[in-house]
C-alpha cells in the first residue's frame, strides 16, 4: 500500500503506526526511491515535503508520486492533524491518478482526520485539538500556513471542487451497520468522519471495509494516521508472504480497570473473549470458544475470567477463596497450555503476576527474557527455554496502565510477533501450532496445598525458535509548530533523486548507480584515525 505525507516527520510517524500491525515500512522521498521500493515493502510511505509549497506544484508531487507507485490496494493521503498545507489540493492529486488509470472505479474518499491518542478529534465536523476548534489554536497564526477553517469539509473545499459531506458522531456511535449504509445512501465523493477515540477509528473502517467488499468500493483515506492504518487492517492487508499475527491472551484479573482494558480492546481491535466461569472453570469449553473465534478470523482472541454475581458490582473484591482461585488459576494454564500447542499463537500476553507465573511454567519454559517496557510496570520480551523458547511475551498487573494499557500490549505483540515470523519463514511457512509442539506435552500438576503449577517436560522434537526478538517501535506524532527539515527551493525535495514536481529534473548525480551513494565523511574527520565502524544494521527490526 502507499501512503503520502507532506512533510517527514509526519510521514515517519505515521510508517510507525503501520509497523504495529507487523507490516514492514520504508519513508522515502524521490521518485527513484519510489519505483526501488514499491513491491520490496508492506508500507511505501512516500514524503513530498510540499505541505508550504504553492497548490500547483504540491499537486505534481504527489501526482508523479502516486503515478509512479503504480496500482497498490490502498491508497492513503497523509495530512498534517491540524489539517495545514495542501490537503484538498494534493487528495485531488491522488484521486484524478485513479481515475485515471481505472475510469469505471467506484473510488470514493473517507476523511477521518482524528488521531485520539494526540488529542486530535472530529466532533460534528468540526476538527479539535485538545477540545479546541483549530480555529482557536496556534495553528490559526502559522506562519506559513494559517488554518481559516475548523470545520474538515470547508478545508478541504477551499482547495478542492469535489462534493463532500459530513457523517456525524451519532451514526458512528450505533456501530459499523449504522455507518455502512449512511455511506450506501451518501452520494458525496468525499465523506468526512467524526471520531473521539480509537473505537469510532475501527468502527468506520469496519464499515469502509464491508463496502469495499460487498460493494466493489475503492477507498482513497485522508488522515493522520490512525484510521489509514485502521483501514489497512480490516481490509486484510498483510505482510506479503506472512501469515496473520495471532495474539492469545490469558487475564486472571478481575478488577473494574481490567474490564474496561479489555473492553477497549473489543472496539478497538477486534479482540474475541472467551469468558472462564469461576464456578465451573472448564478448559475444553473455552479452547472450544477460543477456536471458534480463531476460525472466524479473530487475530486478537483469549480467555479471561468472568466475574461473579457477587463480585459483579463496580467496586467489589476479586475472588479470595483460595481453593477456587487455584482452580481458576489451574484453568487458565491448561488453556494457555493447550491453545498455544494447538492454536499456534505468534505471542502470548498474560495479565497478572500469579497468572504469568502459571502460564510460563506451564509452557515448559526457564524463563523469561526482558526486551521492553511497553509502558510502567508493563513488560515485554520472550520465553527462554522449553519447546516455545522465543515466543513473544508480555505481561503487566491488573491495576496498572489506563484504558488503552491492554490494547497497548497486544499491539506491541502484534507487531513483534509478525516482525520474527517473518524472519524466521521468510517463505510464509509458518509452523502450525502442533507441528511446533510435536509428541511433547507439558503436563500441569497441583503441588500439595499451595495451589501452585509444576510442569514436566516429555520429549519434544520440534522446538520454536524465533531467531531474532524485535524491540519495541516507539510512536512520534507531530504538533502545532514543529518545524520541517525545510522549505526546498526551486522545485528540489530535501532528499538526493528525483525530484517530485519536476519529475524530468534529476537531481542524483549519478543515476547510474543502482544503490544509495554513501555517505561523505565528516569534513573534520581524520583520515588516519577513522571513526569506528557502525553497528550491524537489521531490517527487519
Amino acid at each position: 500500500m502507499l501512503v503520502i505525507g507532506d512533510d517527514l516527520t509526519g510521514s515517519n510517524a505515521t510508517g510507525a503506526l503501520y509497523t504495529r500491525l507487523g507490516l514492514r515500512a520504508v519513508t522515502v522521498g524521490d521518485l527513484a526511491q519510489v519505483r526501488r521500493y514499491t513491491h520490496r515493502v508492506d508500507v511505501l510511505v512516500v514524503n513530498t515535503s510540499s505541505r508550504h509549497w504553492p497548490p500547483a506544484r504540491a499537486y505534481a508531487a504527489v501526482r508523479a508520486a502516486a503515478e509512479t507507485a503504480g496500482d497498490v490496494p490502498l491508497v492513503v493521503k497523509r495530512v498534517d492533524t491540524t489539517l495545514r498545507g495542501n490537503p484538498g489540493t494534493e487528495l485531488d492529486a491522488v484521486v484524478d491518478v485513479l481515475t485515471a488509470r481505472a475510469p469505471s472505479g467506484r473510488i470514493r474518499v473517507l476523511a477521518v482526520p482524528a488521531f485520539p491518542d494526540a488529542g486530535r478529534t472530529t466532533i460534528g465536523g468540526l476538527h479539535l485539538v485538545d477540545g479546541v476548534p483549530l480555529t482557536r489554536t496556534a495553528v490559526a497564526r502559522d506562519p506559513f500556513d494559517p488554518v481559516r477553517h475548523s470545520r474538515v469539509t470547508e478545508v478541504l473545499r477551499a482547495q478542492s471542487g469535489r462534493s463532500a459531506a459530513e457523517l456525524t458522531l451519532d451514526v458512528v456511535e450505533r456501530g459499523p451497520d449504522a455507518v455502512a449504509a449512511a455511506l450506501r445512501e451518501s452520494r458525496a465523493e468525499i465523506v468526512v468522519c467524526d471520531a473521539t477515540d480509537n473505537a469510532h477509528l475501527r468502527t468506520v473502517a469496519v464499515a469502509a471495509a464491508r463496502l469495499a467488499d460487498e460493494d466493489g468500493v475503492r477507498w482513497v483515506a485522508v488522515d493522520s494516521g490512525p484510521f489509514g492504518a485502521a483501514l489497512a487492517a480490516e481490509l486484510g492487508l498483510r505482510p506479503e508472504g506472512g501469515p496473520p499475527a495471532r495474539i492469545l491472551a490469558v487475564v486472571g484479573s478481575v478488577t473494574d480497570r481490567t474490564r474496561d482494558q479489555l473492553a477497549r480492546t473489543e472496539a478497538a481491535l477486534g479482540a474475541r473473549w472467551a469468558d472462564l466461569d469461576p464456578a465451573d472453570p472448564d478448559p475444553d469449553r473455552i479452547l472450544g470458544a477460543l477456536r471458534a473465534a480463531a476460525e472466524e478470523g479473530a487475530t486478537v482472541l483469549g480467555v479471561r475470567v468472568a466475574p461473579e454475581p457477587w463480585c459483579a458490582a463496580p467496586g467489589a473484591a476479586a475472588v479470595s477463596d483460595p481453593d477456587s482461585a487455584a482452580r481458576i488459576l489451574r484453568c487458565l494454564a491448561e488453556v494457555a497450555r493447550r491453545a498455544v500447542a494447538g492454536l499456534g499463537p505468534g505471542g502470548l500476553y498474560a495479565s497478572g503476576g500469579d497468572v504469568a507465573a502459571a502460564v510460563t511454567s506451564a509452557l515448559g519454559a526457564d524463563g523469561f527474557a526482558i526486551e521492553t517496557e511497553v509502558l510502567p510496570l508493563a513488560v515485554a520480551g520472550h520465553l527462554v527455554g522449553g519447546p516455545y523458547e522465543g515466543l513473544p511475551f508480555a505481561t503487566k498487573g491488573g491495576l496498572i496502565g489506563g484504558p488503552d494499557a491492554t490494547r497497548d500490549c497486544l499491539e506491541h505483540l502484534r507487531a513483534a510477533c509478525t516482525r520474527n515470523m517473518l524472519s524466521a519463514y521468510p517463505s510464509g511457512a509458518y509452523p502450525s501450532g502442533a507441528e511446533r509442539s510435536g509428541a511433547g506435552e507439558w503436563c500441569v500438576e497441583q503441588r500439595s496445598g499451595a495451589g501452585e503449577l509444576r510442569a514436566e517436560q516429555q520429549p519434544d522434537p520440534g522446538e520454536l525458535r524465533a531467531e531474532q526478538p524485535c524491540a519495541a517501535q516507539s510512536r512520534t506524532e507531530d504538533h502545532p509548530g514543529t518545524d520541517q527539515l525545510g522549505v526546498p527551493d526551486a522545485g528540489q525535495l530535501n532528499v538526493p533523486g528525483t525530484n517530485l514536481a519536476n519529475p524530468n529534473l534529476n537531481l542524483n548525480p549519478n543515476p547510474s548507480r543502482s544503490q544509495v551513494p554513501e555517505p561523505a565523511p565528516e569534513p573534520d574527520a581524520d583520515p588516519q584515525h577513522p571513526p569506528p565502524a557502525p553497528a550491524p544494521q537489521h531490517p527487519e527490526r
